[in-house]
C-alpha cells in the first residue's frame, strides 16, 4: 500500500510538473536594434549584438507572460540575417525557431530601408533656409526601398510559420519618433523633413502590417503607444531617444521606459486581457 501510495504521489507530482511546463510559453524574439536595446543596461555579454539582457521589450514581455524566452535580436540586423550569419559569425535568427515554439515577435525592416541613415541625412542645425532639405533631396527613395522590401518580409513571415507552425506571430512596428512638424531645434530636423521622416516610418509600419495581415499574423502598433513620448517630449517622458540621448540608450532608439511600455503592449497582444504587472 505504501509503495502504491508513493507511486501515486510521484505520478501526481510529475503530472503537475508537466502541466506547468505545458502552460509556459516558449517565446522567440527575432529582430533588430529596435527590439535588442543597444546600450540599455544590462548588456548581453555577447557584445557584438548590443542587446540588453534585462530591459529590452522581449524581456519585458516575457516577464509579464512568465514565458521562456529565446532572444536572438541583434543590432544592425536586416531581414537577410534571419537566414544568414550576421557579421559572418552570428547564427541565423531562424535557428532559434522550433516546432514547439508558441510565440514569435518580429521587429525588422529599418535597416533594410536605411531609416537611421535617412534620419542622419535630415540633420540641419540651423533653421531654413540655411542648409539642404532631405525630403527635397531624397524624394521617393525611401518609399521605393520599402516597396522592394515588402515581398522579402512576406517571405520571411512564411518561413517563420514553416519553422514554427503552431506559434502566434507578432509583428511589431516602429515607434513615433517625431510629432507633426517636428521640434527644431530640440531635434535639429526641419519641419517638412520631420514629416517626411516620420511619414517614411509610418509607411514602413503600414507595409509590415499589410504583409502580416495577409498571413494571419498579429500586428502590434508601437507608433500609437509612443505618441506623446517621442523625441520631442521632455526627457523624462520620452520612450525614444533623439540624436543626443538623455538616458543610457542609443541615439534614435527606444530607451528603457519605452521598452517597458512596448513589452507590455506585446504581452497584451500575445494574450489579450493579460495584466501588465508581472
Amino acid at each position: 500500500m505504501r509503495i502504491a501510495a508513493g507511486l501515486a504521489l510521484v505520478a501526481t507530482l510529475v503530472a503537475g510538473t508537466t502541466t506547468a511546463h505545458a502552460d509556459t510559453l516558449d517565446y522567440v524574439a527575432l529582430g533588430d536594434s529596435a527590439a535588442a536595446g543597444p546600450l540599455i543596461l544590462n548588456q548581453d555579454p555577447a557584445l557584438w549584438c548590443l542587446r540588453s539582457s534585462d530591459n529590452n521589450y522581449p524581456r519585458a514581455a516575457a516577464k509579464i507572460l512568465h514565458a521562456r524566452l529565446t532572444d536572438v535580436t541583434c543590432s544592425g540586423a536586416t531581414t537577410d540575417d534571419f537566414a544568414g550569419r550576421q557579421f559572418g559569425f552570428v547564427a541565423p535568427q531562424y535557428d532559434a525557431l522550433k516546432p514547439t515554439t508558441d510565440l514569435v515577435s518580429i521587429t525588422i525592416g529599418g535597416n533594410d530601408v536605411e531609416l537611421v541613415q535617412t534620419a542622419l541625412s535630415c540633420i540641419n542645425l540651423l533653421p531654413e533656409p540655411v542648409g539642404l532639405s532631405c525630403s527635397d533631396r531624397l524624394g521617393g527613395q525611401v518609399a521605393a526601398r520599402i516597396a522592394q522590401w515588402a515581398p522579402e518580409f512576406g517571405n520571411a513571415l512564411d518561413e517563420v510559420k514553416r519553422r514554427a507552425p503552431r506559434a502566434k506571430i507578432l509583428v511589431t512596428g516602429y515607434g513615433t519618433y517625431l510629432r507633426p512638424g517636428g521640434c527644431h531645434p530640440v531635434q535639429p530636423i526641419w519641419s517638412r523633413d520631420a514629416d517626411h521622416l516620420q511619414g517614411s516610418i509610418a509607411l514602413l509600419n503600414a507595409t509590415a502590417q499589410a504583409e502580416a495581415t495577409k498571413r494571419g499574423a498579429t500586428y502590434v502598433d508601437l507608433a500609437a503607444v509612443s505618441v506623446g513620448h517621442d523625441t520631442c517630449a521632455a526627457p523624462g517622458d520620452r520612450y525614444l531617444e533623439g540624436l543626443i540621448p538623455t538616458t543610457i540608450a542609443a541615439p534614435l532608439h527606444p530607451n528603457a521606459a519605452g521598452m517597458a511600455a512596448f513589452g507590455a503592449t506585446v504581452a497584451r497582444a500575445a494574450r489579450p486581457g493579460q495584466q501588465s504587472a508581472a
